[in-house]
């Protein structure tokens, strides 16, 4: 029997590791951290449970689709609803709720300017189309050889995915309102690069947002990560955690074996880094097997990385929906802030989740459950007094917006940043979301699954293909698994 070595137990990892494990390989999954689950970890404290990372669950066809695979459906591992309303806008002067239903939403477009609505349904038609597309592109695509963008779907719609416009200009051959078009571009704020430097294709995260709609799994996002955990035990996936791999030995071109912090020394017929792909490549195997120099990474166009806050509030908060955008400064300064400039945001625009509006588990009994995310650039100074200054200028403005005093209400606080995101995760610079999405750093433009210079070391997860995302990292640990079973049979 074939073995294989993951390195890493975020979604990337686990999915590889399933992967593997359904085609008869002796799979191991060797985590640092005491907890598995990657970023998509559970903090547990005084009665409130945090999801630490992703905390929106999009693309709900790419989760039934990665258990259908192993003939299961996702209800046999979490109970999910669909949050209505999905999400909500917070501007200066004006909020915006997106409803669950999508004829509703229409009609608060139509009330923003005339012919919103069919102005709607055409751009969400035409991002319908580039998802399909793309989604079938990413499950076939490893991003090894430039023939995979010759395909007879890819060449015949080649001008509908629009790669050399902006998703600005794309939106804004459809809309004139600033309110719409902030929410229309809101989902790829996080994807690296303001949205008149991202391709028209990322509108299929609109489609996405508005038109499938938003759901949760009940407990926490935290819970997709338990059934996928569930999954890979009941295929003989084996699990060391709190142990660090601190060294992938090669040997002939081969990578024989890995070392363990604990000198542990696990053989294996397959390595597969889910791991930060730098980190992998500066800390675990000599310079003359990386794949690519520091100096690559320095040119990188990185997403960003976040402050978080994670609040137990002892009373209940007004106004707040399950997940809260604040849009209420200047978008146009904040991305400059973050993006061009790589500083600290002055105004920053900030997300606040509570899921204890939908989900009474994760917060004591007329308590509120708050996790607060600010996008900040990557490598930026992180100290716990620029953290206490943030944290001062969000929890202001949040009491303004609900009326209500909260700072001496909070029983549970901590913080999460920088610092945290490199001691956890190896993080090249601290990022949060991995590689920006832009057109020369998409498809085969993204770092290689595969490593050029030893035959059996691989790598998945939100630096290679597809790119950063939770859908995207499951789809990530299929394309690396098939890629290995294909090889080996």
């Amino acid at each position: 029997m074939k073995t294989a070595i993951v390195i890493g137990s975020g979604f990337s990892g686990l999915s590889t590791a399933a992967f593997l494990a359904k085609s008869g390989i002796e799979v191991t999954v060797i985590e640092k951290n005491q907890q598995l689950g990657g970023r998509a970890r559970m903090l547990k404290k005084d009665g409130f449970s945090f999801d630490m990372g992703p905390s929106w669950y999009w693309m709900p066809d790419i989760f039934d689709k990665f258990f259908e695979e192993f003939n299961l459906k996702t209800n046999h591992f979490y109970e999910l609803i669909k949050l209505d309303p999905g999400f909500k806008m917070i501007f200066d002067s004006d909020e915006v709720e997106i409803p669950a239903d999508f004829e509703e939403t229409c009609l608060i477009f139509e009330n923003y300017e005339s012919g919103g609505a069919e102005k709607l349904k055409r751009f969400i038609e035409d991002a319908k189309h580039k998802y399909n597309i793309g989604i079938n592109f990413m499950y076939n695509s490893p991003g090894l050889s430039i023939m995979e963008l010759f395909t007879k779907e890819i060449l015949s719609n080649i001008t509908n995915f629009e790669l050399l416009t902006s998703y600005r200009k794309h939106i804004r051959k459809y809309f004139n309102h600033p309110n719409l078009i902030n929410l229309l571009e809101f989902p790829v704020l996080f994807l690296g690069a303001s949205a008149n430097k991202m391709p028209a294709l990322y509108s299929l995260m609109a489609y996405s947002a508005i038109k499938q709609g938003t759901f949760y799994p009940l407990g926490g996002f935290n819970q997709v990560i338990i059934g996928l955990i569930n999954l890979c035990k009941k295929l003989g996936v084996k699990f060391i955690a709190n142990e660090e791999v601190v060294k992938i030995n090669i040997n002939n071109k081969k990578a024989q074996s890995v070392t363990t912090n604990k000198n542990k020394l696990i053989n294996s017929d397959f390595v597969i880094a889910s791991a930060d792909y730098a980190h992998v490549e500066r800390d675990l195997i000599d310079s003359k097997y990386q794949n690519y120099s520091q100096k690559y990474w320095q040119k990188r166009n990185f997403s960003p990385s976040s402050l978080i806050f994670y609040l137990g509030i002892n009373k209940k908060i007004n106004k707040l929906t399950h997940h809260n955008l604040f849009f209420d400064e200047d978008i146009e300064e904040f991305t400059k802030e973050i993006y061009d400039h790589q500083s600290w945001p002055k105004k920053p625009l900030f997300y606040i989740c509570c899921p204890s509006k939908t989900d009474k588990s994760v917060a004591p009994e007329g308590q509120e459950n708050i996790f607060i995310l600010m996008p900040i650039p990557i490598g930026v100074e992180d100290t716990e007094r620029l953290r206490e200054k943030y944290f001062a200028l969000i929890i202001s403005r949040l009491e303004k917006y609900c009326n209500q005093q909260l700072i001496s209400n909070i029983e549970y606080k901590s913080s999460y940043c920088i610092k945290d995101f490199q001691n956890d995760y190896n993080s090249y610079k601290g990022n949060a979301y991995g590689l920006a999405n832009t057109l020369a750093q998409t498809a085969n433009l993204k770092p290689k699954i595969k490593n050029k210079k030893v035959n059996n070391l691989f790598y998945t997860g939100q630096l290679t293909v597809p790119g950063p995302g939770v859908p995207p990292s499951l789809i990530s640990g299929k394309i690396v698994a098939k890629y290995i079973t294909e090889s080996i049979q």
